[in-house]
């Protein structure tokens, strides 16, 4: 560019020796607009930015960044690689297992889903006790998990255990230094411990191992006392209910009179059917009677008064047999044979669920006699060599980027509200 365009631009007056220069220019600049006024009105040119001053709002952003950020930085720093505690890990894992083959309880119809339970319900029942407050205190009375992680309360408070913490303060810190990993679909159970000294976290690892192992078994032994009990006491209905059904029927054979409604039926059927016989007999001798003799013969007569008789007989047979009182309580053969069918199905079906409430019981002292349910580690408790917590490096980067998150946020807050206002 000449000296003429560069002077188009308003400038400040500089200081010093290039004063005499920026005169110059100034006064060139002030006869081209006068000599611009005479053929028209120059544009408008606007002022460039003044250079950029550090104000006081800079300033208190600058002391909240060392405030906000810095400084608490600067703290949990110092206190994870100047304070914590080393944390040694020891892991486990572990699974509730059901023992595999038919057992007799399968083998009657699949009774054993009535005296015992899925696995994975039971793994939820474990995943439950190692969180709580009877695993602490069976923990507890092994060893003293108030002592051990309060060890280090006056230097290292974060990671530690208050002195004179309550049942319920040690339960929450349990889950603290117990991390539990479980699967729902696979059914298996990861426990990490976490302690001072590696020997301390496989110690407490290996308790919940057994105290798990005595729970899955009282859940056995609680298993088998109510499919012992719950077997007997059907056995015990099936039987009241097979003597009522024999009772019953016991007392409709005396009461009638008839030992077996069939074989009475039977009998007056074989009447009919010799009076049938004889009729058909008769008429035979009727028919010959007649080709040798005259109709007026006496034995022509009397033939056929035979042939009438039969015939009445046959008649008053069937009839009595449909409608005729048969008992001395006045009941006719339909609702005899009526409530003798009526009894025979309910003794039937009462020998039928006595049977199955035997193969019942047998099925559940047959499951009482083995461990159905157990414990399989897959991962016995491990002794570690390092320690590994508290993850320093990881707990200062996420304090830092969390640090720097809050106070961006903070100060685009506020220099929206100071936009707004």
């Amino acid at each position: 560019m000449d000296d003429d365009t560069q002077d188009d631009a308003p400038q400040q007056a500089p200081k010093g020796k290039g004063q005499g220069q920026w005169a110059a220019r100034q006064a060139r600049q002030a006869k081209r607009r006068a000599a611009g006024g005479a053929e028209g009105a120059m544009p408008e040119v606007r002022p460039v930015a003044s250079p950029a001053v550090f104000k006081p709002r800079h300033r208190r952003m600058r002391t909240s960044f060392l405030v906000l950020v810095v400084v608490p930085l600067i703290a949990v720093t110092v206190y994870l690689f100047g304070f914590a505690r080393d944390q040694y890990a020891s892991t486990t894992g572990f699974t509730v297992r059901r023992e595999e083959g038919a057992a007799a309880a399968e083998l009657v119809g699949g009774i054993n889903a009535f005296i015992g339970g899925g696995g994975s319900s039971n793994t939820d029942v474990l995943y439950a006790y190692i969180h709580s407050q009877q695993l602490v205190e069976r923990v507890q009375q092994q060893i003293d998990l108030r002592a051990h992680y309060s060890e280090f309360w006056a230097t290292d408070p974060v990671f530690s255990l208050w002195p004179d913490a309550s049942i319920e303060d040690l339960v929450w810190f349990w889950d603290r230094v117990v991390i539990v990993s479980y699967d729902k679909n696979s059914g298996l159970m990861d426990v990490q411990v976490r302690a001072h000294t590696a020997e301390m976290a496989q110690r407490i690892a290996q308790i919940v191992v057994r105290e798990s192992e005595t729970m899955i078994n009282a859940l056995n032994a609680q298993a088998r006392r109510d499919s012992m009990a719950n077997a007997e006491q059907d056995l015990e209905d099936a039987l009241a209910r097979l003597r009522t059904a024999r009772e019953d029927l016991a007392s409709f054979r005396a009461r009638t009179q008839i030992v077996d409604p069939q074989a009475d039926i039977e009998g007056r059927m074989g009447v009919i059917n010799g009076l049938q016989q004889q009729l058909a007999q008769a008429l035979v001798d009727y028919d010959l009677l007649l080709q040798s003799t005259a109709e007026t013969d006496p034995r022509v007569r009397q033939a056929d008064r035979r042939i009438e008789v039969i015939r009445q007989r046959i008649s008053e047979e069937r009839r009595n047999f449909a409608t005729q009182d048969v008992t001395v309580f006045d009941t006719d053969y339909p609702r005899l044979i009526a409530q003798f069918e009526s009894l025979t199905v309910n003794q039937h079906f009462a020998e039928t669920t006595y049977t199955a409430a035997l193969a019942a019981l047998d099925a559940a002292r047959s499951n009482a006699q083995r461990q159905s349910l157990y414990l399989a580690t897959y991962v016995q408790p491990t002794l570690a060599q390092s320690a590994e917590y508290p993850q320093r490096y990881l707990l200062t980067f996420m304090a830092a980027l969390f640090l720097v998150l809050g106070w961006g946020s903070a100060a685009l807050i506020y220099y929206s509200l100071r936009d707004r206002g």
